[in-house]
């Protein structure tokens, strides 16, 4: 595993962000910035708004990515499918007011704001690769809450064995919901079990502040062990489901992308191998690791064709 304790870090193992390396100051000082401050700020504050998270066990030795190349080269096919579209195109998207609908098989569905949700549990701050299914990926450290601390909240029932998430629907702020690219709204899933692993996580920062809204805010999933297209963005209802839900991409190219999509390198994408991958801001590429390398999932599937169910 390339997973070790924050505690045995410094900060020569990272390439970060300026303002990441301030990030010591405005934990301690006044510029500090909790669930509370993120309800006062009006939109325009909240993209620049430093966050305060304490530090959690999921970290790695790994480079970071450079905050300009997180920020700037990523898929958000709402704004565009050229990579520089999100960044270029995600400025008239209004992040605040932010309610998430919550139904389905739970015992407490309703629509909730999002500094509800916020206070659910602390911040963390969770360093995390992430695999791309085109072949790239990034190593960011995001800011967030345990993805089982938000759903035990809303007391799913036994009936609950998947959990569906859908991203806003607003054309009118994401133009790329102007062209049939994807069947709009954008939808993931994951299964119970999957949503409830200690890795899965709801970011709504990254680098020490807040999400930009390129990078889907003000909050979206990340799965590290998947593909990064699992990790929906800018997500505005949750729902408990006893069936599989289908997925954007499922329904897009189902023999291309199935409902897992978890980081194989023995399993290729029809047009191109899973083998191996291209970091950005790096010349050489490298081996893909099972489970991008999150070996501890490995028991969620137990007894399953990995390649029957890809």
């Amino acid at each position: 595993m390339l997973i070790r304790h924050a505690g045995d870090l410094t900060e020569n193992d990272v390439t970060p962000h300026g303002l990441y390396l301030r990030r010591r100051e405005f934990m301690a000082g006044t510029i500090a910035l909790g669930a509370a401050g993120l309800a006062a700020c009006a939109p325009e504050d909240v993209a620049a708004a430093p966050l305060k998270a304490a530090k959690s066990r999921y970290t790695t030795t790994e480079k970071l990515t450079p905050f300009k190349d997180v920020t700037t080269y990523n898929n958000f096919y709402e704004f565009g499918v050229d990579k520089s579209d999100p960044a270029a195109n995600a400025g008239k998207l209004k992040t605040r007011p932010w309610t998430v609908k919550v139904d389905g098989a739970c015992a407490k569905p309703g629509t909730y704001n999002l500094e509800d949700i916020l206070k659910i549990s602390p911040l963390q701050e969770r360093i995390y690769r992430l695999r791309c299914v085109e072949g790239w990926s990034m190593v960011i450290p995001w800011i967030g809450i345990p993805l089982a601390d938000i759903l035990k909240r809303y007391q799913p029932t036994s009936k609950a064995k998947f959990v569906a998430f859908e991203t806003l629907l607003r054309p009118s702020e994401m133009p790329g919901q102007r062209r049939a690219v994807l069947q709009w709204p954008y939808r993931e899933g994951l299964r119970m079990d999957e949503a409830m692993h200690p890795l899965a996580f709801m970011a709504v920062g990254l680098y020490g502040q807040t999400l930009l809204n390129q990078n889907g805010a003000p909050m979206r999933l990340v799965v590290p062990w998947k593909y990064g297209f699992k990790s929906i963005k800018s997500i505005s209802r949750i729902s408990f489901t006893e069936t599989q839900p289908k997925t954007a991409w499922q329904l897009s190219a189902p023999q291309e992308y199935g409902f897992y999509s978890n980081v194989n390198p023995a399993v290729d994408h029809p047009r191109w191998s899973q083998a191996s991958e291209r970091r950005i801001g790096e010349f050489i590429r490298r081996k893909t690791l099972p489970f991008n390398g999150y070996g501890e999932v490995a028991g969620l599937y137990a007894g399953m064709d990995l390649r029957k169910f890809y």
